[in-house]
């Protein structure tokens, strides 16, 4: 995966200026909406894309969005646990649950990050080291407008030609989000030096902000 991973990281670039083509300025300009008040409204947005620990770490990073949890989602209750998730027969992928000022951040620059540095969606279910049905590509829509915004983009960087291999994220309705124990919230930013974040999740975070710059919040 990792050599895998670098080679599509060092596409980026390229990958955004295709898609920029194909989409129009307007579509996939990096600039988030400005608007002229602060919206007091925020929007939800579950997605699964291999260990939340990096997924997390990754969209804890944007501009516009002001909490992300770690959970499940795919299965039903009595199995949203980690140990029986992690058998990958609970129906369950590991998942995000972002919650983002649409305001401050678009649908369509999430989907950018997600496809482009949060995960590699053409992996079927495995991501990086980890496998099994837990660690698929899901977007989880919540409504018709999530669901339309993902299957657009998809069709984009299908237009593209962005990655070799078919893309093989799912797109399925939301049923219920299902916070993971307290353990893993806000991992990579309690556990920095953690083998696998150093290995895995930092490297993610350092290509977001060198392709999305505009996107990444400051350093505190």
């Amino acid at each position: 995966m990792m050599s895998t991973q670098r080679t599509r990281r060092g596409l980026v670039a390229l990958i955004t200026a295709q898609l920029f083509i194909v989409a129009g300025a307007g579509a996939w300009g990096a600039q988030a909406p400005a608007a002229a008040t602060p919206s007091r409204t925020t929007q939800k947005l579950v997605l699964a894309g291999g260990c939340f620990w990096g997924m997390e770490g990754v969209f804890e990073s944007l501009k516009g969005v002001s909490n992300v949890v770690s959970g499940y989602a795919g299965g039903r209750k009595v199995t949203a646990h980690y140990e029986m998730v992690s058998t990958g027969l609970t129906g369950h992928a590991e998942s995000v649950e972002i919650t983002y000022d649409p305001s401050a951040i678009s649908l369509d620059q999430l989907m950018r990050v997600f496809f482009l540095v949060a995960h590699d969606p053409t992996e079927l279910n495995r991501q990086g080291p980890d496998s099994g049905t837990q660690y698929r590509s899901v977007i989880f829509y919540a409504d018709a407008t999530q669901k339309r915004a993902a299957e657009t983009f998809i069709h984009r960087l299908a237009q593209a030609r962005v990655f070799k291999d078919p893309i093989a994220t799912q797109l399925t309705p939301l049923e219920a989000f299902y916070p993971a124990e307290g353990y893993h919230q806000h991992f990579m930013a309690r556990n920095p030096n953690y083998p696998y974040i150093v290995y895995n999740d930092k490297p993610k975070i350092a290509q977001l902000r060198k392709q999305f710059p505009d996107l990444v919040k400051d350093r505190s």
